[in-house]
């Protein structure tokens, strides 16, 4: 007998938009791997085969502060030259098995014209935008030019966020004139705060409230990558939306503290344990080299996370991780089902919808598989589950399942999720 399971609906929600979202993560890579024969190459196709999974909305970085922050570079975003992390001493590119940082480079594009193909494909496969700037966090890192880096770095900390409410005002008034203002799911001031080169949470509040008075009928808000789960009163009152990131590091934090791959500085590095896990012939981070200096203050990577990404062999990455993930098992689903529940109580008491716009394990080799493979899948599903049960408006299945990592191969898997995800939408 099957049993037909009945889930909330969120609050808050404007009535043209989905009552539920399957997200996909495009970040900024729908523009910094869109060369040719990349996943974003031809962005119709990518949006109709987005669309054949069953996904019904994407969030992207739309780069607001380049295209309409006022800040004189908006000739830049008009011909950004997309360079990546750079040539790399050794051949091939710095960030080349990284996720997330490995894109070549070597073409041009016209990000206006190119957010605009994205609305209109968006339009006919009946998919909604979810618009967020990664620019304080490493957007600017991939272009050929450090002018966007500047600019952007120009403005002091504590005006960054009026900056951001500025830029998406005239970002939204852009697309509303081209008549794709039904298309914006929602309006993130920007990805992951806590994790940016902003402000804490608290200080966004006014240019939220601001941003919030002008477009009134759009949900908008910003992102934590790690809310308070224990203290969800803390969050502003001015966010239109519960927008959080759930990540149960678990026997990923083991690992990466096993092999201090997530701290700075190259002195002694790699250690004993990090050595031991290479690939064989794998160059000295002195042979190696690093990018140029202004990429590295644009983004939060770090410099030991780019050499050890890049030269670990993923299979003896993957084998320590399904050898201790007993240990943590429990622990993960607990903090994967806790916190997911902590974020959909909390917009459910302030009467706005929640979102799990990234998760669910964390940041892996390009070529990891774990979280694609059956236990990390596991954790995702009991992710997606606790979601749904508790009303949230819209999930990822993963932070990996995109065109632009090898989840995305895994087709039937995200059929068969989103159709869940979407049954009542």
């Amino acid at each position: 007998m099957t049993v037909s399971h009945t889930y909330p609906t969120a609050a808050g929600v404007p009535d043209h938009l989905p009552t539920r979202l399957a997200i996909t993560l495009w970040d900024f890579s729908w523009y910094t791997r869109c060369g040719q024969g990349e996943p974003y190459e031809d962005i119709d196709a990518a949006v109709a085969d987005a669309a054949s999974l069953g996904y019904n909305a994407i969030r992207i970085c739309a780069a607001p502060m380049l295209m309409f922050g006022g800040l004189g570079v908006e000739d830049l975003a008009r011909d950004l030259r997309i360079e990546g992390l750079g040539r790399a001493n050794t051949g091939g590119y710095y960030g080349q098995r990284t996720r997330w940082y490995d894109a070549p480079g070597g073409y041009s594009i016209n990000l206006y014209e190119r957010l605009e193909a994205l609305f209109a494909a968006a339009r006919r496969h009946g998919m909604v935008i979810m618009l967020a700037s990664w620019e304080y966090q490493q957007a600017t890192a991939f272009a050929a030019s450090s002018r966007w880096w500047e600019a952007i770095d120009s403005v002091p900390l504590e005006k960054r966020p009026r900056a951001l409410a500025t830029a998406w005002d005239g970002l939204i008034r852009w697309l509303d004139a081209r008549g794709h203002r039904d298309r914006i799911a929602m309006v993130e001031l920007h990805n992951e705060v806590d994790f940016s080169m902003l402000p804490p949470m608290e200080n966004m509040a006014d240019a939220l409230t601001e941003l919030r008075a002008h477009h009134s009928d759009l949900v908008v808000t910003a992102s934590y990558g790690k809310p308070p789960h224990l203290e969800m009163y803390r969050l502003p009152e001015s966010m239109g939306a519960i927008q959080c990131h759930v990540y149960s590091y678990g026997v990923l934090d083991a690992l990466q503290d096993e092999l201090d791959i997530r701290g700075t500085g190259m002195e002694n590095y790699p250690g004993d344990a990090l050595a031991a896990m290479l690939v064989k012939d794998s160059p000295s981070p002195q042979a190696y080299g690093a990018p140029i200096a202004w990429k590295m203050n644009a983004t939060v990577v770090t410099d030991r996370m780019i050499y050890g990404y890049d030269w670990l062999d993923a299979d003896a990455w993957d084998t320590w991780l399904y050898s201790h993930y007993g240990e943590y098992r429990a622990m993960m689903i607990r903090e994967i089902t806790s916190r997911t529940k902590a974020i959909a109580r909390a917009a459910h008491w302030r009467g706005v919808p929640a979102v799990i716009g990234e998760g669910w394990v964390g940041y892996t080799p390009l070529h990891g598989t774990f979280e694609e493979g059956p236990g990390g899948r596991a954790l995702v599903e009991a992710g997606v589950e606790t979601a749904l049960a508790e009303g949230a408006w819209g999930m990822v299945l993963c932070s990996n399942a995109a065109p632009h990592h090898p989840m995305w191969e895994q087709r039937a898997w995200q059929i068969r999720l989103n159709a869940k995800i979407r049954a009542q939408s």
